[in-house]
């Protein structure tokens, strides 16, 4: 991943077009959560200190084909402004006149924020006039948005063959820590794995397979491997058609995937369900599903991180929306915070299971990018990455 980054090129009096990733989640016009937008920061601050003009660009939400009021940036650019300490002004469009007219005008030291670039159906097919009216406003292109780098879209991929393309700060860090645990891990590494679906997972668990020492399984796609190892799995989640595919996976893998040993069961998929733990030796009993791994597996998977060198998380152990099925989810993320190794946690669940149990200083680096950091980790090539200058 030898990719160029903003500290390859002198930015005095440049006019700069930053794809950041400003896909906030907003309440009656206002940000309610702002992590990305901080998650941005240091890439700017360190851009206006070296004398750059910022054009920053974003999607926001899916809008249908055109400007839609309630995915405006506008909040967006409020917040930045508030973080910076210094006025950030929404420009209309993000190509065209009104955003040729801001260009020509912007300063350095100056931060735009051009309108969601997703108002334009070009962006997503990422159609190559469009990217060209995207880099006309600018002098050199910084990617910083990790969370769209698995996306081929305009303001993603296509603009990069139009300027001098560099990664930004974030970005660094993520093919610094995401990049090393696939091209060159320390040992030992143990990788973690939950969430619902094998099917989502296959091909990262493949790759870790190949990579990693240990492979701790957790959240609903391990009960279709519990279930392909002939258990009894009641009404349990269970991916039927990727039954094969795990049968098959356990044979290549060995003793390096580890399964849950015993499970929270509970009698509905509610969060008031009534509960009970289990072996899941014996199997699940009818009418009863799997929502937590149990205090035991907790314990195998802690003594299992112990001594690691690297550790990479991503996905939940159990039906973690639900506090009385978070306690396995909770239990691994301090079992992870604590363990010494060099940690990368990413996967929405896992990242809140680390914020909300105060963990996030403890952890070395936490992916920005759900579907990116699992693209990066199964090996593929990023198109927002790919397209950036090499050194």
């Amino acid at each position: 991943m030898n990719k160029k980054t903003i500290r390859d090129i002198d930015f005095k009096k440049k006019k700069v077009f930053v794809r950041v990733d400003f896909n906030v989640p907003l309440k009656d016009g206002v940000v309610t959560d702002d992590t990305r937008i901080r998650a941005a920061l240091p890439t700017i601050q360190y851009l206006l200190e070296h004398g750059a003009a910022l054009l920053l660009a974003s999607h926001l939400g899916r809008p249908k084909g055109g400007p839609e009021a309630k995915y405006s940036l506008k909040p967006a650019a409020e917040r930045l402004s508030q973080l910076l300490g210094k006025p950030v002004k929404l420009v209309p469009d993000c190509v065209g006149t009104v955003a040729e007219e801001a260009a020509a005008v912007i300063t350095a030291g100056e931060v735009y924020v051009l309108e969601n670039v997703r108002f334009h159906p070009e962006e997503e097919k990422n159609d190559s006039t469009f990217a060209k009216r995207l880099s006309v406003l600018a002098d050199v292109y910084v990617n910083d948005a990790f969370g769209s780098a698995h996306r081929a879209h305009a303001s993603t991929e296509g603009i990069a063959h139009h300027l001098p393309a560099v990664a930004g700060l974030l970005m660094e860090k993520e093919i610094e820590y995401l990049g090393g645990a696939v091209d060159n891990p320390k040992h030992p590494y143990v990788a973690i794995l939950g969430g619902a679906k094998i099917s989502d997972k296959i091909g990262v668990i493949d790759n870790l397979l190949a990579k990693a020492d240990r492979v701790l399984i957790g959240g609903g796609m391990a009960n279709t491997f519990l279930k392909a190892q002939g258990l009894e799995m009641g009404d349990s989640l269970v991916e039927a058609t990727s039954l094969e595919t795990a049968q098959a996976t356990l044979a290549k893998a060995g003793g390096k995937l580890l399964l849950p040993v015993d499970a929270v069961i509970a009698d509905a998929f509610d969060a008031n369900a009534a509960t009970q733990t289990i072996d899941v030796a014996g199997g699940v009993p009818a009418g009863w599903r799997i929502l937590d791994i149990g205090p035991k597996t907790v314990a195998a998977y802690a003594e299992a991180l112990k001594g690691s060198a690297l550790v990479v998380w991503n996905g939940p152990m159990g039906v973690f929306e639900f506090p009385r099925f978070a306690a396995g989810t909770n239990q691994v993320a301090q079992a992870v915070a604590s363990c010494g190794a060099t940690t990368v946690v990413g996967g929405g669940d896992s990242v809140a299971a680390i914020e909300q149990a105060g963990l996030a200083e403890q952890i070395t680096h936490i992916s920005t990018g759900g579907g990116a950091s699992l693209e990066m980790l199964e090996g593929r090539t990023l198109p927002g990455l790919a397209a950036l200058n090499d050194k």
